[in-house]
């Protein structure tokens, strides 16, 4: 089996150290390892750079089946090495849509064929994303795939009773329902951020209260069955005082939020760029504060990049017909370092917390997420915490391109991450 000695890095921000691996596992943490342990290892000089476990986005959108002129799960998982993932979750709003054991085993051997990250499929809430009647819930959970995270993302599971016989269903397993949190009444014509800017520009508001509103009826409803539930892309600072009470009452609620939210405002709206239309729509500058003091004190669990790849025609258009999302698996960390760690919200052990550790832990990602220790996988990320420059979407190993921080100035890069102990970045470049 061949071996690796990363010298140097600073394991989660502390002090120097050197990580050998061994096959697939990490063999040793520390200083002054004996010359015969790393005779024939491949040296990695990692002086200066960070050392973190494998990052793990539990909100990822690879779009195959069906939609592979935006990503595919080849595409979608070199784009997450790139950025330093080691696994991701893959949303079920494919076509067909990922709602039976089939599509969902489909997306997972495809996964493991690839060898970039691991993939996790998430399975549908309800047939069709159609929100009427629930998908084959235990099916998924007892396939191949071993679906444990069950979603609706890019519509809201918004019927009360089927929600509860969801979190009801899942219980049994101890799987969890992750809720995009939209009431669609509420949404209808909306364009961006109800507010101020929305008002001067004309264009349809989104009002808070439409996230707000299903997620404090779901904590209930979690409450109530004694489930679990995890609430997609938190977005305003109600949301955040919702779940901060929800998890004052020992309600068993998770929440993430995603990088732009972390660092952009809806007065980039101004410019009518279809490249800043999400879902939910980027709020104000005080949600942005609330959202990051969250992260830093825990309300909110995890961070999820929510990536969302376009072909060029569907974001190159008027703003009313353009697609809603974003590109996030090749930016997110740099979007933390800067909104976070450089603020001093967090600092590398909480990155790591956040970005690998919780996330794993919420979806059951097996053997990621795990101590920078011995005895443990090989599942890493290396990264260059000196280094800023712009973004250069035509670098990116996504299909799409359709990243809001085109030749904006960032922090951070990853130069490499290893899978189980097998290299798939290697300064900088995919192997």
């Amino acid at each position: 089996m061949s071996k690796t000695l990363i010298r140097g890095a600073k394991v989660l921000g502390g002090a120097p150290q050197d990580v050998l691996i061994d096959g697939e596992t990490i063999m040793h943490v520390g200083t002054g390892l004996p010359a015969a342990d790393i005779e024939g290892a491949e040296i990695v000089e990692a002086e200066g750079k960070v050392l973190l476990p494998g990052l793990v986005d539990l909100h990822t959108h690879l779009r195959e089946p069906g939609r592979e002129d935006s990503e595919t799960v080849l595409t979608g998982t070199r784009a997450a090495a790139s950025g330093g993932y080691t696994a991701v979750f893959a949303m079920a709003n494919t076509f067909p849509v990922a709602d039976t054991a089939g599509v969902v085993e489909q997306v997972y051997r495809l996964g493991r064929e690839h060898g970039y990250c691991d993939v996790q499929p998430i399975g549908a809430v309800t047939v069709g994303l159609e929100g009427k009647k629930l998908a084959e819930l235990g099916a998924m959970h007892d396939s191949a795939a071993g679906v444990t995270v069950f979603s609706d993302d890019g519509k809201c599971v918004h019927d009360a009773v089927i929600m509860r016989r969801a979190l009801e269903y899942v219980k049994a397993f101890g799987g969890v329902v992750a809720q995009h949190a939209q009431e669609p009444r509420l949404t209808e014509g909306a364009q961006m951020n109800e507010g101020v800017v929305s008002a001067e520009l004309g264009l349809g508001g989104w009002p808070a209260v439409a996230e707000e509103s299903i997620i404090a009826r779901d904590v209930l409803l979690a409450d109530h069955v004694g489930s679990r539930v995890h609430i997609c892309h938190l977005s305003t600072a109600g949301s955040v005082e919702i779940v901060r009470w929800a998890k004052a009452r020992g309600i068993r609620v998770t929440a993430e939020v995603t990088p732009h939210h972390l660092l952009l405002t809806d007065e980039l709206v101004r410019t009518y760029n279809p490249v800043y239309k999400v879902n939910p729509p980027l709020r104000t500058e005080a949600d942005v504060h609330a959202l990051r003091e969250a992260l830093a004190d825990g309300t909110i669990d995890i961070v999820a990049t929510d990536h969302a790849p376009h072909p060029h025609e569907d974001k190159d258009c008027e703003w009313a017909a353009a697609a809603m999302g974003m590109v996030g698996l090749e930016t997110a960390l740099s979007v933390v370092q800067e909104t976070m760690v450089e603020t001093g919200l967090l600092d590398w052990a909480g990155v790591a917390a956040r970005m690998s550790a919780t996330p794993a832990e919420i979806g059951w990602a097996h053997g990621h997420g795990r101590p920078v220790s011995a005895g443990e996988p090989a599942n890493l990320t290396l990264v260059d915490t000196a280094y800023r420059g712009q973004v250069d979407p035509a670098g990116f190993a996504s299909r799409s391109r359709n990243t809001p921080y085109e030749g904006r100035a960032l922090p951070g890069r990853v130069t490499h991450t290893w899978l189980r102990g097998r290299a798939t970045l290697v300064d900088g470049k995919l192997t």
